[in-house]
């Protein structure tokens, strides 16, 4: 008796400690499917951009992911980014990405390294997703400046 007593107790743990990560969500199809294709990030609004400086996916400054462009597959979740912003002190850069939506409302992504498999990258970024249509959407990631939060925003439209 004391043994399914333990038992019991031990799998009400194991239920309660289900995990809440964005990768154990179920995925949004129908959302990834108005994703598919090629976007060019048209702006990235932060509180306080003329001051402050954010590191964008520890690659650069937001501000030069504006004109970048993505594309995004949506029946294998690869893709990649191209930033080209010629801007003082922004990167060219292209990068292979791997990406999905699930139904938290999420866009899950990992920046790949050429030759990198999406399962051998153990770092990712978990952004919001906001005002989604066929032909434009938005992420908004929240960073945290000075002990404050803030999001960042970035629009995409459809090319």
């Amino acid at each position: 008796m004391k043994r399914l007593l333990m038992l019991m107790m031990i799998s009400a743990i194991a239920i309660g400690c289900k995990s809440t990560s964005p990768a154990s969500v179920k995925l949004d199809k129908k959302a990834e499917r108005m994703m598919n294709g090629t976007w060019t990030l048209v702006s990235v609004t932060n509180p306080g951009s003329d001051f402050i400086q954010v590191n964008a996916f520890e690659l650069a400054d937001s501000k030069c992911f504006e004109g970048s462009q993505w594309k995004l597959v949506s029946n294998n979740n690869t893709g990649n980014m191209t930033i080209s912003n010629s801007g003082a002190n922004c990167p060219a850069f292209t990068s292979p990405i791997t990406w999905y939506r699930n139904n938290n409302n999420q866009f899950v992504l990992k920046v790949l390294n050429a030759g990198d498999k999406a399962k051998k990258v153990r770092d990712g970024y978990v952004l919001d997703v906001a005002n989604q249509t066929e032909t434009s959407f938005e992420l908004i990631d929240m960073v945290t400046v000075g002990g404050n939060k803030s999001n960042v925003t970035y629009r995409f439209q459809k090319n």
